[in-house]
């Protein structure tokens, strides 16, 4: 019996595998997780024991950097905001909804905009840019930003997260064509692509890794990420500069008299679009208490054993 350390790629079935020293070794988890209520990841830097006549074991989960639930991803550092220009069209506050949950766990986002050979997305790259996020137009069909995608990836621990059909797969098969990961076309009835990436999964990629993850929906993420009231301002980047300079030290930055942040929406400082997200999250956010936080993380701790 040996033991090594290594990173979750992947967990099937209970089982997850675990690069180390070279190869990869399907593991079990021990017992300790489930009683602790600990839920191994892809990313997550483990501990394992090899052994022969026997399954292999993870015994210990290092400590994470970061952690998100929705994706179900540890330690990452660039979360990658995948939406596309049509196809199915951009939801602006499912992309605020992650570039909040991104910047409020210290993971820095970057927002992709696919199929911009299906129509233009200057206009929406303008708003993140102006937001202070990096965003990037791409099209896997003319080869647009690939190369750009790709030189962000370098040597990080990445994730592509969005709904379903936006070409995450699709996107980091032409980053990687030795990928092959499976794709899907759009329903028409639905307007929204078949979930083809069933678990998140990372692959080596520019001297890193990224996750390519499962589609999701805004709900699953307003049942598994919260930012609570008080924090929710600091996840808004282009909002740094105003906190503090409110006539009143309660201001919630929504229509408040005397709030700078409104006074920066007005004079066009602050893209309109991104201050209405942030509305509809403070609108969820006031309504969550500190000590309701681990009732919910519990709940998405049970969704994610399922």
């Amino acid at each position: 019996m040996g033991k090594l350390d290594g990173i979750i790629l992947k967990g099937i079935g209970g089982f997850y595998y675990v690069e180390a020293a070279g190869e990869i070794y399907e593991c079990k988890a021990r017992g300790v997780f489930r009683k602790s209520r600990i839920k191994p990841l892809a990313g997550d830097r483990v501990e394992i024991s090899i052994n022969e006549n026997a399954e292999n074991t993870i015994d210990v989960i290092k400590e994470r950097s970061s952690m998100m639930l929705r994706p179900p991803v540890a330690n990452i550092d660039r979360l990658f905001i995948v939406s596309s220009a049509k196809e199915p069209n951009p939801v602006l506050l499912i992309i605020d909804r992650l570039t909040a949950i991104a910047v409020s766990r210290g993971i820095e986002p970057v927002v992709v905009f696919t199929k911009s050979d299906l129509a233009p997305v200057d206009e929406y790259i303008e708003i993140y840019s102006k937001a202070g996020i990096k965003a990037i137009a791409v099209s896997s069909v003319t080869g647009e930003g690939v190369d750009e995608v790709k030189a962000e990836l370098k040597n990080h621990i990445s994730a592509f997260c969005g709904n379903s059909g936006v070409g995450k797969s699709t996107l980091l098969n032409a980053i990687n064509p030795s990928l092959g990961l499976a794709t899907a076309e759009i329903s028409d009835k639905l307007g929204r692509g078949r979930h083809t990436t069933r678990q998140s999964e990372l692959f080596a990629v520019e001297g890193g890794y990224v996750a390519d993850t499962p589609g999701f929906s805004s709900l699953d993420l307003e049942e598994t990420e919260i930012i609570l009231k008080d924090d929710l301002p600091f996840a808004f980047p282009e909002f740094e500069q105003y906190i503090g300079q409110c006539k009143f030290t309660s201001c919630l930055h929504v229509k408040d008299k005397g709030c700078r942040i409104v006074e920066a929406v007005e004079s066009g400082e602050i893209p309109v679009s991104r201050h209405e997200s942030y509305c509809a999250m403070m609108e969820q956010a006031k309504e969550i208490k500190e000590w309701e936080l681990g009732k919910l993380r519990n709940k998405s701790n049970e969704n994610l054993r399922r």
